[in-house]
């Protein structure tokens, strides 16, 4: 079954990034997707709630029931799976090995507990970890936001307290990149992706 498994998910290797809200994953993500077009993608993950106005099947999530992506899960069918407010969330090796078929880089942005889960498949992608430079400068951000209630906020900074303690356990990210100055933090990132990167656009020219 290990050996199936790893084949199933030939292609690039993919990546995780995880890290606390306010740390700038999402900044770095888009920098990164903006210069080197055409070389990563995300998957789309599963979910049980039901699609809000706007969204579509297959581009958003892939809305399922209940019953379909628990036997999904049962079955062994997802690297990592997770329950919020009542439904549902995860991501299937279908979906990553999808992005990988199109010989990109696939990106998954995922807490803690998904870092857990993907460490006992046979996925074997780069994990890194973007972490602020310290609690006050990311209750600063998070604060000049102002989009959080301050129960909230204090939720997302205990969450944040909690992630950047997992970031120090030995041999849980290959790589943790403090987001202090942009540029820099940027500039770590790329080099650790260049190897990646370079394959990915090698693979393009010789097909």
């Amino acid at each position: 079954m290990r050996d199936s498994a790893l084949k199933a998910m030939a292609g690039p290797r993919p990546v995780v990034f995880s890290g606390p809200s306010g740390a700038g994953k999402s900044t770095l993500l888009k920098k990164l997707m903006k210069e080197h077009e055409n070389v990563f993608g995300f998957s789309v993950s599963h979910t049980t709630r039901k699609p809000r106005p706007g969204e579509e099947n297959g581009r958003d999530y892939h809305y399922v029931t209940r019953e379909a992506m628990q036997a999904a899960i049962d079955n062994g069918e997802f690297i990592e799976n997770a329950e919020f407010s009542g439904n549902l969330y995860g991501t299937s090796k279908a979906a990553v090995q999808a992005v990988q078929a199109k010989n990109l880089i696939c990106i998954l942005d995922i807490d803690m507990q998904g870092v857990k889960n993907i460490k006992k498949t046979d996925l074997n992608p780069l994990y890194i970890s973007i972490q602020p430079p310290s609690m006050e400068i990311l209750e600063k951000r998070l604060r000049d936001r102002n989009t959080e209630s301050e129960e909230n906020l204090q939720k997302r900074l205990h969450a944040a307290s909690v992630e950047m303690e997992f970031s120090k356990e030995p041999g849980m990210f290959d790589v943790v990149i403090v987001n202090d100055k942009l540029e820099d933090a940027y500039g770590r990132l790329k080099d650790t992706l260049l190897e990646e990167i370079n394959n990915v656009r090698k693979n393009k020219t010789s097909s």
